[in-house]
């Protein structure tokens, strides 16, 4: 019955936070806020080892992790509890710290972050010692610690069930508050009618999409389009109270804008494959969409900037999030002409939540992490050497263009493959530089040229497929890019940190023996 008392006194506990959290903010939750410190606080090659192992359920497999660990101190917290009270409520007590404390470790927070947990180490403290008095106060003279007769194990399982009974009617005002909360941003998205581009983006290509089997359509969907930040909690903003601030060194208009006023400049429509830094080598963190904004150099010069390379006296642009997640990008980039976007739709529709509506960041050429901040809520000109953004500070590069790439798509790795004719097939990319030739070999052979598909300028990925001539038994298959300024892949395999992997990829597969 201890065991049971700490783990219900938990449940109270954690479910009063949610409720707490829900007026305060999101981000303030418990179980939120300490998964962001330990993301802040983990190695990266932890991280990344992660990301490898998990893939994009990495946020669920922390939360799972970080219940699982709640569970196992509740458990020895009850256990404690009944052969020394206060020390078990001590217990409960010193992780509502832990909680408070992450949360006001949070980019953003304020004291108020606090409040979720110790509300929640308060209402766990007074579950638990409710539970262990009832559980222990009608013990008989001379029984086993910790035993009770049958009519008080008939009162504390009452006692349980009314416990849980409140939990879940305060886990139901929890949800409908944390979805009232919401309502106004998802009503927002749902009114917001994307306006038509000033400047529209051609229609792709005939060709672009070689259509074979195995390999993704050339414009990534929505749903399918990889996801990889810090947020364990999707920041849903409401677009009719969303506002962007431009300020800092060399700004000499500063710029408050709301949406309206943003959408009121000439919207333009680009193709942009988008990679991230901890993509490994043949690595799934890449995707090609059609995004609208409005260009980040244009509203920039709007607000007096200048670049560098014209005097200018900041040479970093830091984006800030809503969540508070600050990424720093090279002025002279998002300023030299390419089609650095303030965008707002991706692929015909409004921004996805999760992909950073109302406003995000698209600059093609820069890995994400530099580049493409979600949930745009504050530009700041600086410099690269007063301020580190926030990965910088965790030893990746402070500037990091995307390194050229090619991914085999299929076959995949250890198919079984009849002989004969089978089509290799994939996708290249050197974002900003174009692809020119991609080339594949067969077990250390000889390379052989592939065949691309139509170009759709120099800011997307390439598809491309060679036709094999498979043979019984086990082969490597190996590819490589040559990008549009003549430079090859290089062979040489590293890891992501601290600008992106490099690498051939490879895939082992099997071709059958004849019948």
């Amino acid at each position: 019955m201890g065991a049971v008392s700490g783990i219900v006194a938990a449940i109270a506990g954690l479910v009063l936070a949610q409720l707490t959290a829900a007026v305060v903010r999101p981000e303030a939750a418990p179980v939120t806020a300490v998964g962001g410190a330990v993301v802040d606080l983990t190695p990266v090659a932890v991280r990344e080892w992660a990301i490898r192992l998990f893939g994009t359920s990495d946020k669920l497999v922390l939360g799972v992790g970080i219940l699982a660990v709640l569970a196992a101190v509740a458990v020895g917290a009850g256990l404690l509890a009944v052969r020394h009270l206060p020390a078990g409520i001590a217990v409960v007590g010193g992780f509502g710290l832990v909680g408070a404390l992450a949360a006001l470790s949070r980019p953003e927070a304020g004291w108020r972050d606090a409040l979720p947990s110790l509300v929640g180490a308060l209402a766990s403290a007074g579950v638990l010692y409710l539970l262990v008095t009832a559980a222990t106060r009608s013990r008989p003279a001379g029984a086993p610690h910790g035993g009770t007769g049958s009519m008080d194990r008939r009162g504390f399982g009452r006692l349980v069930v009314a416990v849980l009974a409140a939990s879940a009617g305060a886990g139901l005002g929890a949800r409908r508050l944390g979805a009232h909360g919401s309502a106004d941003a998802t009503a927002s998205r749902a009114r917001f009618v994307l306006p038509r581009p000033t400047v529209p983006a051609p229609p792709v290509p005939a060709g672009a999409d070689l259509r074979v089997p195995g390999l993704g359509p050339f414009l990534t969907p929505n749903q399918d389009f990889y996801r990889v930040d810090t947020a364990l909690v999707v920041p849903r903003v409401d677009a009719d109270t969303w506002r962007l601030r431009i300020h800092g060194e060399g700004v000499t208009r500063p710029l408050a804008l709301d949406l309206r006023q943003l959408l009121a400049r000439p919207l333009v429509e680009h193709d942009i494959t988008l990679t991230c830094v901890s993509n490994e080598v043949g690595g799934g963190y890449a995707g090609n969409a059609r995004w609208l904004g409005v260009r980040l150099g244009d509203l920039l010069r709007e607000a007096g900037v200048r670049p560098p390379s014209q005097g200018g006296r900041a040479d970093q642009l830091v984006a800030r999030s809503v969540d508070g997640m600050t990424i720093g990008t090279p002025v002279e980039t998002v300023m030299d002409g390419r089609a650095a976007l303030l965008a707002v739709g991706m692929n015909g529709q409004p921004l996805p939540f999760a992909h950073g509506f109302p406003v995000r960041m698209v600059v093609p050429g820069l890995y994400g992490y530099v580049s493409a901040c979600k949930w745009l809520a504050e530009l700041r000109l600086t410099t690269f050497a007063a301020y580190d953004a926030y990965w910088v500070r965790r030893s990746w590069a402070q500037q990091a263009p995307v390194k050229t790439q090619a991914r085999i798509d299929t076959p995949r790795p250890y198919a079984g493959l009849a002989p004969g004719r089978v089509a290799v097939a994939g996708v290249a990319w050197a974002q900003h530089r174009g692809i020119e030739r991609v080339q594949v070999r067969v077990d250390g052979g000889a390379w052989q040229e592939a065949r691309l598909g139509a170009a759709d300028g120099v800011d997307t990925w390439r598809q491309w497929v060679w036709p094999w001539e498979a043979t019984p038994g086990q082969h490597t298959l190996e590819v490589r890019a040559t990008d549009g300024t003549g430079t090859v892949q290089t062979g040489t395999r590293t890891g992501t940190v601290p600008d992106g992997a490099t690498g051939w990829h490879k895939v082992n597969v099997r071709v059958r023996a004849l019948a």
